[in-house]
């Protein structure tokens, strides 16, 4: 294999076959191929795209050479649910546990914050004890046993998808529709899924903010998972505010642990309950409107609840945390954002507030910062919403002095109060399958 003609090829336009693809992954799963031409070709991937052909050969490729999920015999529908991230955006933790308790299988694999945006690993491991690391095998006897794992992407996962984005990473490539779609593809296939929830985030705070290009990405996952055999759902949803209230780890794994007992904030349980209502869809239920009941009762009668428990002992955390959320780990600093003059809440910026909750600790800068699982922000304000001077609209949980500083600037400039009229984002714009579109808002 002559890989400065691929690259050139690609360079120029053209495109590569499916076999040269998988065997060009394969090489480099090998050692055979080093990282600077396949940086190279990512580049050239970045500018020109990937026609529909190729696809299906970037796909097995970054899922060749791993291992997959295997629960033939298991008795119950498996299906799982993505988002693409956001501030807030804090749905797996109440979705996992809420569709498990309705007997479905939900093997949760998810991921770390990236830039701005938080990750659901990071919001469980603010749970003491909790070990998001499980083996394949592990995973799967756990999911047999309750019905439920939330892990991380294991070394056996498509090992060549996370060395392709830790390659994309760090040469400013990662934000390229195909390759997006192919390496979240890559692992929720490797899931061995009877369906998939996508929940694709639009505005301001998602990684792709323009619509268009959402809406895109939607249609290519959609088109990965069908064509492999696992019918794909994906809503349209806002990220153009913060979701719910809590942003910060342990403050928004409390507002889940809330949620599961029907005290959600009202955003955050419309975009929660509408996910798993298509989860139970592709389950296999056959009426929307009992499905959403089936949703209803399973956090009424506590079964939600009590499977977030079963998942969270499991998995080595503590237990007791869901009936005693001050068992969490707290800030060291706690102070109240007031509103600086009267008015409508015109916007409450989401990229700026999730920057802010990074810098303060809560996320990461670089892949050994260590991050601080009681810093970040509980926003009481919503766009559209009157307010008076002094109303307070945010409580901020800092380490420090510097963080408590830093947060009041950030919420001064991304919490926009004026005498307009506020025009957020539809909370579920569109909901997209296989077979076209269908209009929410």
């Amino acid at each position: 294999m002559f890989v400065p003609g691929l690259i050139e090829r690609k360079r120029d336009g053209g495109s590569l076959t499916a076999g040269e693809w998988r065997g060009l992954l394969a090489a480099f799963h090998a050692g055979q191929v080093p990282e600077y031409q396949i940086s190279a070709l990512l580049m050239a991937c970045f500018f020109h795209g990937l026609t529909r052909e190729e696809l299906p050969g970037l796909l097995d490729g970054m899922m060749g050479q791993g291992g997959r999920l295997d629960f033939a015999g298991l008795g119950r529908p498996v299906v799982d649910k993505h988002s693409t991230g956001g501030v807030g955006d804090k749905v797996s933790l109440i979705l996992a546990p809420l569709v498990a308790a309705c007997d479905v299988a939900v093997p949760m694999m998810s991921g770390r914050g990236l830039g701005h945006t938080g990750g659901t690993l990071d919001k469980l491991e603010s749970i003491p004890g909790f070990d998001t690391q499980l083996t394949l095998e592990a995973t799967l006897a756990q999911v047999r046993r309750i019905g439920c794992a939330m892990i991380g992407q294991t070394p056996d996962i498509a090992p060549v998808d996370k060395r392709l984005y830790a390659l994309r990473d760090v040469t400013a490539t990662v934000e390229c529709i195909p390759l997006i779609a192919a390496s979240i593809m890559s692992k929720k296939l490797s899931e061995g899924l009877d369906g998939l929830v996508l929940d694709v985030k639009m505005g301001s705070g998602a990684f792709i903010t323009d619509p268009a290009k959402s809406r895109e990405l939607a249609e290519t996952m959609i088109t990965l998972g069908t064509d492999r055999g696992c019918p794909t759902v994906a809503l349209l949803t806002a990220m153009d505010r913060p979701l719910g209230r809590a942003c910060g780890n342990a403050l928004e794994v409390e507002e889940c642990i809330n949620a599961l007992k029907g005290q959600g904030p009202e955003d955050l349980m419309v975009v929660t309950m509408a996910e798993g209502v298509e989860m139970l869809m592709l389950a296999g239920r056959k009426d929307r409107a009992a499905a959403r009941k089936e949703l209803d009762a399973a956090l009424t009668d506590g079964r939600a609840a009590r499977k977030f428990q079963e998942i969270i002992e499991a998995q080595g955390g503590n237990p007791a945390v869901v009936d005693d959320p001050a068992i969490l780990p707290t800030a060291q600093v706690v102070d109240v954002f007031k509103a600086p003059r009267s008015g409508t809440v015109l916007e409450v910026a989401p990229r700026p507030i999730g920057r802010c909750i990074v810098q303060m600790g809560g996320g990461r800068r670089t892949v050994d910062d260590v991050v601080d699982p009681t810093v970040g922000l509980v926003i009481t304000a919503r766009p559209g919403q009157k307010v008076s001077r002094g109303e307070p609209l945010a409580s901020i949980y800092a380490r420090d002095e510097a963080g408590l500083a830093l947060a009041f600037r950030t919420l001064t400039e991304a919490v926009r109060i004026g005498d307009g009229v506020a025009s957020p984002l539809p909370l579920i714009a569109e909901r997209l399958t296989a077979t076209g579109a269908e209009t929410l808002a």
